[in-house]
């Protein structure tokens, strides 16, 4: 079972998304909250993923895309860094990614799709990294970063949204 990074494994702001992930199976816990995200999407409907809970806010569509397009950045990271590779990463505007992506221009099925397949890629990627690979150090958006903090930073941004999506968002539609 992959090990919890140490505190000193990724920077700072990184902390909540590791902080929301328990100390079970990783795989497990990625697995499961592929099957909670799919069941919430599944059963929202084309006008509500355009709903916004604030002016200015992401819609639920946007939001899901950005869970799929920041775990495949993450993904990518921990890729290139569990192999050895020693590249500085960039970072990325996730703002920027929103608007280039148009999401709400996008049947909801088609974004929980891209999301589904991401994190099938992710969880295949995980279980066939070499367990050397864990504690490997890179540099992504400018800061020394771990393979194994990678891995619980993309489980817990996930987690982070959802909870989001049901604290702000959900209560909408009752």
């Amino acid at each position: 079972m992959l090990q919890r990074p140490l505190e000193n494994e990724y920077p700072e702001y990184y902390v909540p998304y590791v902080n929301l992930v328990s100390d079970d199976d990783l795989l497990l816990i990625l697995k499961e909250n592929l099957a909670e995200v799919t069941a919430l999407f599944e059963g929202i409907s084309e006008d509500n993923g355009q709903f916004r809970y604030a002016l200015g806010k992401w819609s639920i569509k946007e939001v899901l895309g950005h869970m799929a397009d920041t775990e495949r950045i993450m993904s990518y990271r921990l890729l290139r860094i569990g192999r050895g590779d020693q590249t500085p990463l960039a970072g990325f505007d996730e703002n920027d990614f929103i608007a280039g992506a148009q999401f709400d221009h996008l049947p909801n099925k088609n974004i929980l799709e891209d999301f589904a397949a991401t994190r099938n890629a992710t969880i295949t990627l995980i279980q066939n990294m070499s367990e050397n690979a864990w504690a490997r150090k890179g540099l992504a958006n400018e800061t020394e970063i771990t393979t194994r903090a990678i891995a619980y930073i993309i489980a817990g941004h996930a987690i982070h949204h959802l909870k989001i999506i049901h604290e702000r968002y959900l209560p909408a539609f009752k």
